[in-house]
C-alpha cells in the first residue's frame, strides 16, 4: 500500500523534476555505468553528495527513464558463445508490414543479440553469438533465412573484438 507521503514524493520525482541533467546527475549515471554494484555510500562519495540525496536523485534518474535498468556483464567464451557474427539482411520487398513482421519474429530468436533497421543496400544488421562456424551454419539455415521476407543475407565473422561497450559518452561539463 502507498502512503500518500510516498504518492507526493513519486509525483514530485516524476513530474515536478525537471528533466534536465545537472552535474552530479551525469556524473552519478558515468559512475554506475562504469560499476551497477556500487554501494549507495560509495557512489554518493565519488560524487559528493550525502547518501540520502544520492539515493533520491539515482530513484529519480530510474523513474525518468535514464537508467534503464543493471545488467551483469557476462564472458561468452565462458558460455560456448565465442564466435561473434555480424549478419546483413535483405528483405524481399520494403513495406511496413514486412518490417514489422520481421521484426516480431526476429524477437523471439534468443541467439540474435541486436537487430537494427538501417538505411542503405539492406534493410536489416544482426548480431549474433554462435559457439563455432558450425553453430552458425546451423543458425543461417534453420533461423535466419527461414524469417519472413528474407531474400538475402551477408555474414560477418568477427576475427577480433577490439572494442565493445554499451557504456554512452556523458559530457560532466
Amino acid at each position: 500500500m502507498i502512503l500518500l507521503k510516498d504518492a507526493f514524493k513519486i509525483f514530485y520525482m516524476l513530474v515536478k523534476t525537471p528533466k534536465h541533467l545537472d552535474r552530479i546527475d551525469r556524473n552519478i549515471l558515468v559512475q554506475l555505468q562504469k560499476n551497477g554494484r556500487i554501494s549507495n555510500v560509495e557512489l554518493a562519495k565519488e560524487v559528493g553528495l550525502s547518501p540520502s540525496p544520492c539515493l533520491e536523485r539515482v530513484k529519480r534518474l530510474e523513474a525518468q527513464g535514464y537508467i534503464k535498468g543493471y545488467h551483469a556483464v557476462v564472458d561468452p567464451e565462458k558460455l560456448g558463445a565465442a564466435m561473434l557474427v555480424f549478419v546483413e539482411i535483405t528483405l524481399t520487398k520494403t513495406s511496413v508490414d514486412i518490417f514489422a513482421e520481421f521484426s516480431a519474429a526476429v524477437k523471439l530468436h534468443d541467439d540474435i543479440q541486436e537487430c537494427h533497421l538501417v538505411s542503405g543496400d539492406f534493410d536489416f544488421l544482426l548480431k549474433a553469438r554462435v559457439a563455432d562456424m558450425g553453430s552458425y551454419r546451423k543458425l543461417l539455415g534453420d533461423t535466419l533465412l527461414r524469417l519472413p521476407g528474407v531474400s538475402e543475407s551477408r555474414t560477418y565473422v568477427v576475427m577480433e573484438e577490439v572494442k565493445s561497450t554499451s557504456s554512452l559518452r556523458i559530457n560532466l561539463k
